[in-house]
């Protein structure tokens, strides 16, 4: 939800080039000529809450979530991703119609081969022909991190901003993708290169739908959790050392689990928690240091060379176990720490290397973190466990050093599942 402030004119003329202050209508003096500089300010606050049966037609979080009042006539179009379709369609459609909403339903193929301008049309088309009104009818995205991305990026276009609802249905969402206020889709082979800053008014997030979720995407979802433990989170750390293979076999699940769930729960709520501390404060990424892009300055070029074979998770766990060997090599990571994070990262059957990689290709992924950083490299690396330093002078020679000491311990993970669960939507 956004507001903006009025524009009040100041009196006094300020230089071209002047910091501005406040908010405001200020004249400038170029040489005689009339020149006026306009500073305004959005205030933005978005929820993401943690919820259990949110399909549970008792429940009217995911009809009342942004909502300004509708009320009696409520309407809302709901973009589903297909393998979502499959396993909750049914259950959607019902509960949408326990709560008397006028819906539809736009259902879309979301994988990274499909992250395109493409599937946005495809929702911007269903916005227009189901009439969303401008700011109380928030569109409800439901899937995966892919699909979240398309459904935010329309919601940005349409109208220039309409709001809309994350129901992230993978844990690669539920951590990552779905929490933050970047939306996106892959163009000319590169990760994410078209985007806006768009948050979802709501996120509501129901460990529920990981049931569903293959055991391959739990750890991709993993993988994002591991790298807030490895910058940022020591406490995360040690209990996905004791309690992660557990817990990927419990399906992160209170049922049936050893302690009614409540390491899974920790380990969601903890991994959530940090993203939002690091986020909030430069949720515009006027700062380009982020620990958060741990993971993220090799991981994007690999992922898209490796398409369809690597998942983005998988793609940022390789760029992480380069990353720790850097760490290593640079004297900010003992080796006992770099050993715990190989075992770690083995015990959530996690990639530590792709046939892709390759000192050239590594290269190639920097340069392009170099421009997308604005100049420098700005990589984050492991200066021992739950902490994060930042480094900008990083070589080839280093990165074929690194390469070297990684494992070749890629097999091809992707096995066609003999029920239906949900599939490679991020």
């Amino acid at each position: 939800m956004t507001t903006e402030e009025g524009l009040i004119e100041s009196t006094t003329p300020v230089s071209a080039g002047q910091a501005a202050t406040g908010n405001g209508l200020s004249t400038l003096g170029h040489d005689g000529d009339p020149g006026w500089r306009v500073d305004a300010s959005q205030a933005v606050s978005y929820e993401v809450r943690l919820c259990r049966g949110l399909l549970d037609p008792a429940s009217d979080l995911m009809v009342t979530a942004a909502s300004t009042g509708d009320g009696p006539g409520r309407r809302r179009l709901v973009v589903l991703d297909s393998q979502v379709d499959v396993l909750f369609g049914e259950r959607i459609r019902a509960y949408l119609e326990a709560h008397r909403v006028t819906y539809e339903l736009c259902v879309v193929e979301a994988d990274e081969r499909r992250k395109t301008m493409t599937s946005v049309f495809r929702v911007v088309s269903a916005m227009d022909a189901f009439g969303v009104a401008r700011r109380r009818e928030p569109v409800i995205a439901v899937g995966g991190g892919v699909l979240t991305d398309i459904v935010g990026l329309a919601a940005s276009l349409y109208r220039r901003s309409t709001p809309y609802v994350r129901v992230p249905t993978t844990l690669i969402g539920m951590v990552d993708a779905g929490i933050g206020s970047k939306t996106g889709v892959n163009f000319s082979d590169h990760k994410n290169r078209l985007g806006t800053y768009h948050p979802s008014a709501t996120t509501l997030i129901d460990p529920g739908f990981l049931v569903t979720l293959p055991v391959r995407h739990l750890r991709n979802g993993l993988a994002e959790v591991l790298k807030m433990a490895l910058i940022k989170d020591r406490r995360l750390f040690e209990l996905l050392a004791v309690h992660g293979a557990r817990i990927i076999a419990e399906r992160m699940q209170p049922v049936g689990s050893a302690d009614g769930g409540a390491a899974a729960l920790a380990v969601i709520r903890l991994a959530i928690g940090g993203m939002l501390q690091e986020l909030q404060p430069n949720l515009w990424e006027h700062q380009l240091e982020r620990v958060v892009d741990y993971g993220h300055s090799f991981s994007p070029v690999i992922e898209m060379r490796a398409l369809p074979e690597l998942l983005h998770g998988e793609a940022v766990a390789v760029d992480m176990a380069l990353s720790l060997v850097l760490a290593h090599h640079r004297g900010l990571l003992s080796a006992e720490d770099l050993s715990r994070a190989r075992l770690v990262m083995g015990e959530l059957g996690l990639p530590t290397w792709h046939p892709v990689c390759s000192t050239e290709l590594l290269t190639e992924a920097l340069a392009d973190t170099v421009r997308h950083r604005d100049g420098r490299q700005l990589i984050p690396l492991t200066a021992g466990i739950g902490q994060a330093r930042f480094v900008d002078d990083v070589t080839p020679a280093e990165l074929a050093a690194a390469l070297a000491r990684l494992e070749p311990n890629w097999t091809s993970m992707a096995a066609a599942p003999s029920a239906p669960t949900q599939g490679s939507n991020g």
